[in-house]
C-alpha cells in the first residue's frame, strides 16, 4: 500500500491549507479529492478506494427458462437462475448459482415467515393465471422475484438467524419438502 504525502503549494494558492511550523514558509495541502480530519491528514490507497468492500452482497434473478416435462400443457413451468456473490460469513459459498421456480419461492417465503416472527417478510409478485408464459409477464415476475430476494437476503437478522435462507439461495439440491 502506497501512502501519498501532502505536497507543497504556493502561498498564492487556496486559503484552506494549514501552516506547518517545521516547514518554514511552505504551506502543505492535500491533493484535491483527499479527505482529512483535523491536523492528521489520511489519504486512502487505491486498494482502499476501489477494493472489495468489507461486506458485499450481490444477488440477481436472471435467465428465465420455461420447461414442459410432459406433453400435457399443464405441466409447463418457468425456472429462474439465482446468482449470488458475497463475502458475508453467514453464507457458505462466496459465489453460487441455483435454479428455482415460482412455487419454490412461495414455499421459501412461507418457511421464512414461520421461522422469523420478528421480521416482516415482503410479498412475492402476484400469482399469474392468464398468459403466464408470455415474455412480458415472465420478465415482470423475474423483476419482482429479484426485488423480493434483495430485501430478504440483505436483512441482517435473516442472514444470521434463518436456517432456510442460505440453502434456498445457494444449495442446488434444496428440497422444499425437507422443511
Amino acid at each position: 500500500m502506497q501512502r501519498v504525502e501532502p505536497r507543497a503549494v504556493d502561498q498564492s494558492q487556496s486559503q484552506q491549507h494549514t501552516q506547518d511550523p517545521a516547514a518554514g514558509s511552505k504551506q502543505w495541502g492535500m491533493p484535491t479529492g483527499f479527505a482529512s480530519t483535523g491536523s492528521n491528514p489520511h489519504t486512502q490507497s487505491f486498494e482502499e478506494i476501489y477494493g472489495v468492500p468489507e461486506n458485499f452482497l450481490e444477488i440477481e434473478v436472471t435467465d428465465p427458462q420455461t420447461h414442459q416435462p410432459t406433453a400435457s400443457p399443464s405441466s409447463r413451468y418457468t425456472t429462474y437462475l439465482i446468482r449470488l456473490s458475497t463475502n458475508i460469513p453467514a453464507f457458505k459459498l462466496r459465489r453460487s448459482e441455483v435454479r428455482r421456480r415460482y412455487s419454490d419461492f412461495e414455499v421459501f417465503r412461507d418457511l421464512l415467515e414461520r421461522e422469523s416472527a420478528r421480521v416482516s417478510i415482503p410479498p412475492l409478485p402476484g400469482k399469474v393465471y392468464l398468459n403466464r408464459f408470455d415474455d412480458a409477464v415472465i420478465e415482470e415476475r423475474r423483476r419482482g422475484l429479484e426485488r423480493f430476494l434483495k430485501i430478504v437476503v440483505g436483512h441482517p437478522l435473516l442472514q444470521t438467524g434463518s436456517r432456510v435462507l442460505g440453502g434456498f439461495v445457494q444449495d442446488p439440491n434444496w428440497d422444499r419438502n425437507a422443511w
